[in-house]
């Protein structure tokens, strides 16, 4: 029994079949059968299918005895199948590189749901490709399986059967087949969805979807539109011999009502004169099937009380008053707008005339996100060393309750904080300033960055599109040109920074001023964090911190923290921590697992833990300076996947900060045996401490506001890596307590990089 039938019915398709069937037959995942039916196509469809079948035994030949439509062929294709689960692939369409091996993995990951939806992406014919529009709702946070009444905005997903799997058992049991007619694809999907007991979703594009130049058959302009009234009358009828489901038709109806009304405004549908027509079946069917608990959402009231009465010509003019409506509004907004930002942009321009205030200094971190990071530890400083320097703090509203004491909040887009971009001396940020910002001669613009480079950075992602994304590269090096400083950690940083960010800027190769917490905490302070995180006494938490994909989507776990935490005992918990462009990374409340992924400090929750487990993030290098273990992850394909999408300057597997796991199993294997901080990986440890912790030795920060606002050169020494003492774990000081010490002065050279 194989694990995937692929249904393919091909009529009349003769130019795009071959490319279809490839698609399937060149996947990574095997298990699987291909059942090709030929519908009675008039063209070669049938002489392809059998030159398929007769090279590939996976391929099995169905050819009908007359053309029967798209529906009946598909349940020609159901009769002859074996699989665990049925798809279906328009033989139009493809399946994307993978596509099988994901359905797959996600089936097995949420405990094999009667239906899986996934994604597609519409393929046009001049090589365009367009992602759908509601992928969101495929998201894979949240609790899976669950059933439609736990996510029923599933319904507002293209509702066809190719972007479904089916269990084959399910489709059975509850007696889905697919009808004749025109909208063959309503009659399944809404049954199905309404009938599963467990669905799941994959947040991946596995279909291409192909949008011809002449367009679909559904979009053609024909009288067989007609065929959705008596489609939805055979899901009403699913509901009728199904009493469970009687709580789905107030959603049906409005679905019903919508579909209606979509086909009556778009203009190349209806035949010319049958319009009214059309309208007088659309309020058979309104009145027919409307229910008690039938809520009309107040955007669509209108628009149902049209289609319940019959007005042909009403509805057209009303459509077309509220079209303009909308439009006046929309324009009335966007004038709005532009008035307030033309306002803001004078008072800048004005404000930048005025002199610069020396004793001024604007901070920001991740676009607007809380106080933190390298800016963070450096707006700190400044207050310490150079107290006569007034700070702020650019925040969005909803971060501006992590601004400690001292620093002026500022709200991006504000007239203070245009004042504050164009009067303070001192400008510092992790990432750019606003594009609008005017560089004044005097202003010292302090580039910290956040992070060693493993992953490939600024132009090396020319040659990367799907982590570029929409990256302006002409913009990027235009906000590089504003740099005067750009902070370093390490000299494989200052020369990747140098080559990716091309400009004019001065290196400081003194640390990155995050870091010096991690020299300057205690053992109080460590045994204060543990508590507020509520970390259980006697045990070892492993910090679980892995980057962004760029690939992928949702943001999801490599790991099954659940089944990790398990297997590793009591004695083990986990701090899961998304990156800060995620949200959380676990699907539900686990025992042994805590949730960090919203914690403001992710040097508090470094300092908390006892190991690091990571994958590809900078982290890594961040945490080598506490000298505990850190226990790389990364799995042969996944790797390959992070290669190919992302990009690394060296292989982290070859030249690691400790173990390295290419599983699940073999990561459990590393903690329970011990491995994980044996002596081999306190080798490792060290030699990767060597090339990337050069400076980190607590005083970053401070060497960063004596040489650019205080503007000395002999600056504090850097204290050698052998001679530095930071703060030990909680399980570590359990065994060997040891006191804080004093930072031993050293002979280290500290540079500017150049």
């Amino acid at each position: 029994m194989p694990r995937f039938s692929v249904i393919v019915p091909a009529y009349k398709v003769q130019a795009y079949l071959h490319e279809c069937l490839e698609s399937v037959l060149s996947q990574s995942w095997t298990d699987f059968e291909l059942i090709a039916v030929d519908d009675r196509s008039p063209d070669a469809c049938g002489e392809i299918i059998d030159e398929f079948a007769a090279r590939d035994p996976r391929v099995r030949a169905v050819h009908l005895a007359e053309n029967v439509g798209l529906g009946r062929a598909r349940n020609a294709g159901m009769r002859v199948a074996s699989g665990d689960y049925l798809l279906f692939l328009d033989s139009d369409d493809t399946l994307t590189p993978e596509a099988l091996r994901a359905i797959a993995d996600r089936l097995k990951e949420t405990g094999e749901p009667d239906v899986l939806v996934y994604d597609y992406a519409r393929a046009y014919w001049d090589g365009r490709v367009e992602r759908n529009q509601r992928a969101a709702l495929l998201t894979e946070q949240g609790p899976a399986p669950f059933r439609l009444a736990d996510r029923p905005g599933l319904l507002r997903v293209l509702m066809v059967a190719w972007n479904k799997a089916c269990k084959r058992e399910f489709v059975q049991r509850v007696g889905l087949t697919f009808p004749p007619g025109y909208y063959e694809d309503t009659p399944w999907t809404y049954p199905a969805l309404m009938a599963a007991d467990s669905i799941a979703t994959l947040d991946r594009v596995c279909v291409h979807y192909r949008q011809r130049r002449r367009g679909n058959i559904l979009s053609t302009t024909s009288r067989r539109h007609f065929d959705v009234f008596e489609q939805y009358d055979r899901v009403f009828a699913f509901v009728e011999e199904h009493p469970r489901l009687a709580s789905w038709r107030p959603v049906l109806f409005r679905r019903m009502v919508d579909h209606f009304t979509t086909i009556f405004t778009k203009k190349d549908r209806l035949p010319r004169g049958s319009r009214a027509e059309f309208l007088r079946r659309a309020r058979a069917h309104y009145r027919r099937h409307r229910s008690p608990g039938s809520a009309i959402p107040l955007r669509s009231r209108l628009r149902h009380a049209l289609v319940h009465l019959g007005l042909h010509r009403t509805y057209r003019a009303l459509q077309a008053g509220m079209t303009l409506r909308r439009r006046t509004l929309k324009l009335g907004v966007k004038l709005a707008r532009a008035l307030r930002a033309a306002l803001l942009q004078a008072h800048y321009h004005i404000q930048l005339r005025l002199p610069l205030r020396a004793d001024r200094a604007v901070f920001g971190a991740y676009w607007g996100r809380g106080h933190g990071c390298n800016p963070g530890a450096l707006e700190a400083a400044f207050r310490t060393f150079a107290p006569q320097v007034r700070t702020a703090w650019i925040a969005r509203p909803e971060h501006q309750r992590s601004v400690p004491p001292g620093p002026q909040p500022l709200a991006p887009g504000t007239a203070a904080y245009w004042t504050a971009l164009a009067r303070s001396k001192y400008l510092v940020n992790n990432v750019n300033f606003d594009r609008r910002l005017v560089k004044r001669p005097g202003q010292v613009f302090v580039q910290t960055q956040h992070g060693t480079p493993l992953k490939h950075m600024g132009l090396d992602l020319q040659e990367r599109p799907a982590a570029a994304r929409d990256m302006d590269f002409d913009e990027l090096l235009r906000g590089v040109d504003k740099w005067d400083y750009v902070l370093s950690a390490n000299r494989h940083t200052t020369l990747t920074w140098e080559r990716v960010y091309p400009g004019g800027y001065l290196t400081l190769e003194y640390g990155y001023p995050r870091n010096d917490v991690f020299q300057q905490a205690t053992a109080a302070d460590v045994a204060r964090l543990r508590e507020s995180l509520g970390i259980p006494r006697d045990t070892v938490a492993l910090l679980y911190a892995p980057t962004h994909r760029d690939h992928r989507r949702t943001q999801c776990a490599a790991l099954d923290l659940e089944r990790v935490v398990r297997r590793l005992g009591p004695r083990f918990v986990i701090l899961a921590r998304a990156h800060y462009w995620q949200g959380s990374l676990l699907a539900r409340r686990t025992p042994g697992v805590i949730d960090v992924g919203e914690h403001p400090s992710v040097e508090s929750l470094c300092l908390a833990s006892d190991a690091l487990v990571t994958d590809y993030s900078s982290i890594m290098f961040d945490y080598a300076n506490l000298d505990r273990p850190i226990v790389v992850h990364a799995p042969d394909d996944d790797w390959a996947a992070y290669q190919a999408a992302r990009g690394t300057y060296f292989d982290v597997r070859a030249f690691p900060p400790g173990a390295v796991a290419r599983s699940e199993d073999e990561l459990v294997d590393i903690f329970t045996t011990g491995r994980w901080r044996g002596s081999p990986s306190a080798q490792r440890r060290a030699a990767f401490r060597e090339r990337f912790c050069p400076y980190d030795d607590g005083r970053a920060a401070e060497r960063v506001v004596r040489r650019i606002v205080l503007g000395e050169t002999q600056l504090p020494p850097v204290v050698p890596l052998a001679d530095r003492r930071p703060v030990p774990s909680a399980a570590a000081a359990a065994h060997s307590p040891v006191a804080a010490v004093p930072q031993p002065s050293g002979s280290h050279p500290v540079t500017d990089g150049r």
